[in-house]
C-alpha cells in the first residue's frame, strides 16, 4: 500500500511559525508533523510513502532522511508551482503516482494510527473518504452531504441543512478509483479556473457524474488539522497524548 501526502505549502497562516520552515516541520511533542504521520501510516502497514515537497523542500527531504520509521520507503517529488496552485495541480503533479489502491493524505492532517486502519479496513470501493461528524461545522470545514455510506456532496460551501459530517483529508483509492480521479483531475485542470482549485472538488464531481464514492466515519478517534494558529496548542495536546499512549508503546 502506497500513500501520498501533500505537504507543498508554507502554511502562510501560520506566521511567523513558517517564515523560515513549511508547516509539516512545525514540532509536536518531539516530533515533526510529517513525522508523526509517517508513524501512523507505518503503523497501519503501508509500506510506501511519496511526500510532495514544496516550501522547504530541502528540510523536508533531511528530516525524512533522518526520521523516517524503519521499514518504511520513502521519496519525494518537488512541486515548483506551489506559490502559485491549489492541490488540485498537486495532485495532478503526482498523477503518474495515483495507481490503485493507494492514499491520499493532507499535508496538515495528523491521525492516530487507528484511522489508517479504519480507513485500509473499510468496505470496497473505488474512493473511500474518511469523515468526521460534530454538532457543527465552520466556514473552513470541508463539509460533506451523505446518504448511508454514499457520498452525495463535498465541498466548503454545503448548507448546514444538508450537511452530515467533515472531510478530513484522507482518502483510498482502488485502481479504478484512481484511474477515474486522475482523469478527473486531468479534465478539470484544463479549466481557467483549475489550478485555483481543490483536489476534493474532482471527488465532489466524480459522485456528481455516478462514480461510487463511499464515506468511512473516524467519529471517536483522535485527529487535528493545523491549519490556524489555535490549531497549534490543540495539535501540541493531542501529540502530547499520543507519545506517551502509542508511540513509547
Amino acid at each position: 500500500m502506497k500513500a501520498l501526502i501533500l505537504s507543498a505549502g508554507q502554511g502562510s497562516r501560520l506566521l511567523p511559525l513558517t517564515t523560515s520552515r513549511p508547516k509539516c516541520l512545525i514540532d509536536f511533542s518531539g516530533h515533526t508533523l510529517i513525522g508523526w504521520q509517517l508513524q501512523a501510516l507505518a503503523a497501519a502497514g503501508v509500506d510506501e510513502v511519496v511526500v510532495l515537497t514544496g516550501f522547504g523542500a530541502e528540510q523536508v527531504e533531511d528530516e525524512l532522511a533522518r526520521h523516517a520509521p524503519a521499514g518504511l520507503r520513502v521519496r519525494t517529488l518537488f512541486n515548483p508551482f506551489y506559490k502559485l496552485a491549489d492541490n488540485l495541480a498537486s495532485c495532478w503533479l503526482l498523477r503518474a503516482e495515483i495507481e490503485g489502491p493507494c492514499l491520499i493524505l493532507n499535508g496538515d492532517t495528523l491521525i492516530e494510527p487507528d484511522i489508517a486502519r479504519r480507513l485500509l479496513q473499510a468496505p470496497e470501493a473505488p474512493i473511500t473518504v474518511t469523515i468526521d461528524r460534530k454538532g457543527q461545522y465552520d466556514a473552513d470545514d470541508m463539509k460533506v452531504h451523505t446518504e448511508g455510506e454514499r457520498l452525495l456532496a463535498i465541498g466548503k460551501t454545503l448548507t448546514a441543512d444538508i450537511t452530515d459530517g467533515e472531510s478530513i483529508g484522507f482518502l483510498r483509492f482502488s485502481a479504478e478509483g484512481a484511474k477515474r480521479f486522475v482523469a478527473e483531475i486531468e479534465r478539470v485542470m484544463r479549466l481557467p479556473e483549475g489550478v485555483k482549485l481543490w483536489y476534493l472538488s474532482a471527488i465532489n464531481g466524480l459522485s456528481q457524474s455516478g462514480c461510487e464514492v463511499r464515506v468511512t466515519s473516524i467519529q471517536g478517534l483522535q485527529w487535528g488539522e493545523v491549519d490556524f494558529h489555535p490549531d497549534v496548542a490543540r495539535a501540541q495536546e493531542l501529540t502530547a497524548g499520543w507519545a506517551q499512549r502509542w508511540l513509547r508503546g
